[in-house]
């Protein structure tokens, strides 16, 4: 394989972002369409509400506040419940109590980029499946813990970290560098640092996106609009 086959992808997201899920999993449907593109995939952070308190707050009342109406958020949730279903995820809104804040488990995505290949990936997959099908509070060092220990991560060392403020103001810094960089939403796709694809769009148009800029490092020129 070429080094114009082989692209860089980072994904900003927020694990707590169900938009966020479906966007990983289409994205590995995107890839697993492209066999002759090599990507490495790295996960950047970002947080929809970083003034939630460390323990987090009641996931209802939370939600209710934010939108108000209550039928509108089930309507929402349904939506996503269905749209979930054909990604292959088992959206379970009622069985996520907390609404955490998200900066220990963006810490811990942080390390496990340098725990081996394909760890940062597995550890992502987990973060979301335990939050949105499982309800578990990701904020909670002892989910963190067991989730690291599932990816092939050195618990102990996550354990000790956690309990510090390690890469609290590295993570913090990049998720100020993807706003002035213009990034308010996500997920955000930024390929091979030059394009951004913006929001979950389907696998065709991933595919698409990740094809055009393979084509351009081969041809030496812009290709994508």
């Amino acid at each position: 394989m070429t080094e114009q086959n082989r692209i860089t992808i980072d994904v900003v997201s927020d694990v707590v972002c169900p938009w966020c899920f479906l966007g990983m999993k289409r994205l590995e449907n995107a890839l697993v369409s492209l066999p002759d593109i090599k990507a490495e995939v790295h996960w950047r952070p970002f947080q929809l509400d970083p003034t939630i308190p460390p323990e987090g707050k009641e996931r209802k009342a939370y939600m209710l506040a934010k939108f108000s109406d209550e039928n509108r958020l089930k309507q929402v949730h349904a939506n996503l419940v269905s749209l979930g279903a054909v990604e292959g995820i088992s959206f379970d809104f009622d069985a996520i109590t907390v609404a955490p804040n998200t900066l220990d488990a963006h810490r811990l995505i942080r390390w496990a980029a340098a725990s081996g290949d394909g760890v940062q990936d597995k550890l992502a997959r987990l973060l979301f499946s335990l939050y949105f099908e499982q309800g578990k509070n990701i904020g909670d060092h002892a989910v963190l813990v067991e989730a690291a220990r599932e990816a092939g991560m050195d618990t102990a060392v996550v354990e000790s970290l956690l309990a510090t403020d390690a890469d609290r103001d590295d993570v913090t810094n990049e998720i100020v560098t993807a706003s002035r960089m213009g990034i308010t939403g996500v997920p955000c796709f930024l390929l091979d640092g030059k394009y951004a694809v913006m929001g979950a769009q389907d696998s065709a148009t991933l595919a698409d996106a990740i094809r055009q800029v393979a084509a351009e490092k081969a041809a030496g020129e812009p290709t994508l609009n």
